[in-house]
């Protein structure tokens, strides 16, 4: 049998996904990394899964595929997100089926096949949610109410499910960022967003992927929001 541990990783291409997906090679796990154009790698312990999984039944084959593969799933780190910003009345129908799609049916179809596949464990296994400080601490100069909708719910799921699993040793958790510098953020935005938070700065890639890892580590954590966001759940 496979003892070596499989996470899986969305939104792996680039950011914050791809910081995972080193980090959890450095912790001796085989990796399964989807995004929508990802690309092969030239790692054999890392699977890449294309795939965008806002479309029905995409999910479900990413984790197929790295069982196939690895033989086995312990981790998954539901990473991919859309964050679009703008007032409530003038988001669209197409921009709820996108975000929502992402971000829920995503979440939604990878984890209930990945938890699937972590109840044949003997050890369980984890799922950490990718959310954000938005969810439960809003500015009214980043109006983003969709975020706040459908990230929200992953918080409220992540406690959820780790209490519905606790008794079958699958822990859930939540990282809850603020703005991280990422090549997504417009240069002359920087000033603007570094200035929301407290501590006077954006977050920084490396900052979210070693929340991810403590998580992972601390088998006495489940059903926690970690807010890594400058202080902003603090206030302003």
């Amino acid at each position: 049998m496979n003892h070596r541990k499989v996470a899986v990783i969305t939104g792996a291409s680039q950011g914050i996904g791809a910081g995972l997906v080193t980090a959890y090679r450095k912790l001796g796990y085989a990796v399964v990394a989807n995004s929508r154009s990802i690309t092969p790698s030239d790692d054999p312990s890392v699977l890449a899964v294309a795939g965008d999984i806002a479309e029905p039944g995409v999910g479900a084959r990413v984790i197929a595929q790295g069982l196939d593969a690895f033989g086995r799933i312990d981790s998954l780190v539901n990473n991919a997100g859309i964050f679009l910003a703008k007032p409530f009345t003038e988001y669209t129908d197409e921009d709820y089926d996108r975000i929502a799609g992402v971000n829920l049916r995503g979440f939604f179809d990878t984890t209930r096949s990945a938890v699937t596949a972590m109840l044949e464990n003997e050890d369980g296994g984890h799922v950490v949610n990718i959310t954000t400080s938005f969810a439960t601490h809003a500015y009214s100069t980043v109006p983003s109410a969709l975020a706040s909708l459908t990230k929200g719910g992953l918080n409220a799921v992540t406690r959820s499910l780790a209490t519905e699993y606790a008794a079958s040793g699958i822990r859930f958790n939540a990282v809850a960022p603020g703005v991280i510098r990422t090549p997504m953020h417009p240069e002359e935005t920087l000033e603007f967003l570094a200035a929301l938070y407290p501590i006077g700065r954006m977050g920084e890639i490396e900052e979210i992927v070693d929340a991810v890892t403590y998580l992972e580590s601390a088998k006495f954590v489940t059903g926690e929001v970690l807010h890594v966001d400058g202080g902003q759940q603090a206030g302003h």
